[in-house]
């Protein structure tokens, strides 16, 4: 991928500001420049149709619902996003979702997730 075609915009879904941030910070040093935190489902969908996301990043559990939802829901709108799931239920989710990433995250983890969901 070329430096002037890469993604720039995330949306992520965490209902933890901390968290969020922590996101944030780590996508921002892989070179993304924009950023939306969602906390539920709807605010995630309403959010992703405003400014649609180059990336998403989603919790499992999060406010009024799941990451899931949330994701479904917004690629029924606006079709296929790349995902990456990072949460602290990756036991309960592992078999289903990909790629997943662990809290703690892993700043190489994150990198490398992004990198299998940009390529899937």
């Amino acid at each position: 991928m070329t430096e002037h075609a890469r993604p720039r915009h995330v949306l992520i879904i965490e209902d933890e500001i901390l968290i969020a941030f922590e996101v944030e910070a780590l996508l921002a040093e892989q070179g993304f420049t924009s950023f939306d935190i969602a906390d539920s489902p709807a605010d995630a969908l309403a959010l992703a149709i405003a400014n649609p996301p180059d990336l998403i990043t989603a919790d499992y559990r999060i406010v009024g619902g799941t990451g899931v939802e949330a994701v479904e829901a917004i690629q029924r709108q606006l079709g296929r996003i790349p995902v990456v799931y990072v949460t602290g239920n990756s036991d309960l989710v592992k078999d289903r979702l990909k790629p997943i990433v662990g809290k703690p995250i892993s700043p190489r983890v994150l990198a490398e997730a992004c990198a299998q969901a940009f390529a899937a």
